[in-house]
């Protein structure tokens, strides 16, 4: 799949952040848009957007959690277009706080959208994109899907699952006869809205996390981190890292070992007293 022109992109999460650039730069490459979010308002501005730039848009608000609202949405995608070519199962939540205050119901939720929310997603298209004799599946995991980080143990857990299934349903497409690609992507900091949303412990300041984020981490911009996936569709890679630091602290990760984990462990140290 070199270009975009004519094909039916699905891309959950498309509200904002990286789902509402992938659907902007999509439009711009001539892609029909399925675009699906909870969040209805920023949904019809993504959608706005994208049919400002001349594409055909159509939309549904989805919680990808919700697994027979997954199901009927690809069925309705299914009819409105013939056919789906492209999934983003990009939806998310990040969830700060240390294992000991990170309740069981924090879990499921961080778990049911940024795990179950792609597993459904799959799921649920996987039989359509595989007719359609020309697809690819892109999943959106995390840096945090490659290394552990203090604070982020239900978003790790969700994240490295995410890539756990993704490698394998890529083995699975690429010992059948299924023209199916299949893209896991790793992001670093990027300047989204995810930190600002995202749950802490009780104690915690949600906005003090946010700012640490947004000034010492978010590096990449949406726009170019949308830019380096559609890239990586093209090319047909198995692997997207996004960002230096995603680069870097994954090489660090694969030298050291289980050695990051102790620097890991001094900077999470430091930046808990800022918190």
């Amino acid at each position: 799949m070199k270009n975009f022109r004519g094909k039916v992109a699905v891309i959950t999460g498309a509200a904002s952040g990286m789902g509402r650039e992938l659907a902007l730069q999509l439009a711009r490459e001539g892609a029909k848009l399925s675009l699906c979010d909870y969040d209805p308002v920023g949904l019809e501005e993504t959608a706005a957007q994208a049919r400002a730039l001349g594409a055909e848009v159509h939309t549904k608000v989805v919680n990808v959690a919700e697994r027979e609202q997954v199901l009927a949405y690809a069925e309705e995608v299914v009819a409105h277009y013939g056919t789906v070519n492209l999934l983003f199962n990009n939806a998310g939540i990040a969830h700060h706080a240390p294992v000991e205050q990170t309740s069981f119901k924090d879990y499921d939720r961080v778990l049911d959208i940024d795990f179950w929310g792609v597993v459904n997603g799959t799921k649920a298209f996987l039989p359509y994109l595989i007719a359609s004799g020309d697809a690819h599946i892109i999943n959106t995991s995390s840096l945090f899907g490659l290394l552990g980080v203090g604070g982020q143990s239900a978003y790790n857990a969700a994240k490295f699952a995410v890539r756990g299934f993704t490698e394998s349903l890529r083995i699975e497409m690429l010992a059948s006869d299924h023209n199916v690609g299949v893209t896991c992507v790793h992001p670093g900091g990027i300047k989204t809205a995810i930190a600002r949303n995202a749950t802490v412990a009780d104690g915690h300041d949600q906005a003090k996390t946010a700012e640490l984020f947004d000034k010492y981490l978010a590096r990449t911009s949406a726009e170019d981190a949308a830019k380096v996936i559609l890239d990586g569709v093209r090319k047909r890679r198995g692997r997207v890292l996004i960002g230096a630091d995603a680069k870097l602290l994954d090489l660090a990760a694969r030298i050291t070992g289980a050695g990051y984990e102790r620097i890991s462990a001094l900077v999470d140290r430091q930046l808990s007293k800022r918190i």
